[in-house]
């Protein structure tokens, strides 16, 4: 989710034939019935290969074609998924509240403090208006000036 910056029912929807692993792309099926392209990362694609072959295990996998699942073999819902998120958050030492939408969050901001243009970070985010995506904007200007503080001689 982190890796994409997808939405918590863009996750749960994904099929396997979504993932493109030779091109390193998710096609997600975002709001406005809208299908849009993003890229992923090595990691993200060494991880996702880990899960498949663990997922190709599961007695009910061959049967479905949806990318995550249960323990059961049924599809992974957003309410699972949001468990799953706060129990890692709290195995982690995380007490602050989390939400499956921070990792989104975190997605575009960690893009936008590397550099990536805004443009870049709404296409990827399937968000219709710019001003959507400006939000992140604040943040990384807060991470500029401390920077700005930090590294510069006459700061």
């Amino acid at each position: 989710m982190y890796a994409a910056g997808l939405r918590v029912s863009e996750l749960v929807g994904l099929r396997v034939a979504d993932v493109d692993r030779r091109r390193g792309v998710v096609s997600a099926f975002g709001k406005g019935n809208k299908r849009r392209l993003v890229p992923l990362g090595q990691m993200s694609l060494e991880a996702l290969d880990e899960y498949l072959a663990d997922r190709a295990s599961h007695p009910k996998a061959s049967s479905s074609s949806v990318l995550f699942l249960s323990p059961r073999g049924t599809p992974l819902t957003r309410q699972a998924f949001w468990k799953r998120v706060l129990i890692y958050a709290r195995a982690q030492g995380i007490r602050k509240p989390v939400s499956p939408h921070k990792l989104r969050h975190s997605f575009a901001t960690h893009l936008l403090e590397g550099g990536a243009d805004l443009r870049s970070v709404q296409t990827m985010l399937g968000h219709v208006d710019i001003s959507t995506t400006e939000i992140y904007t604040h943040v990384v200007g807060d991470h500029m000036r401390k920077a700005y503080a930090r590294a510069h001689p006459r700061a």
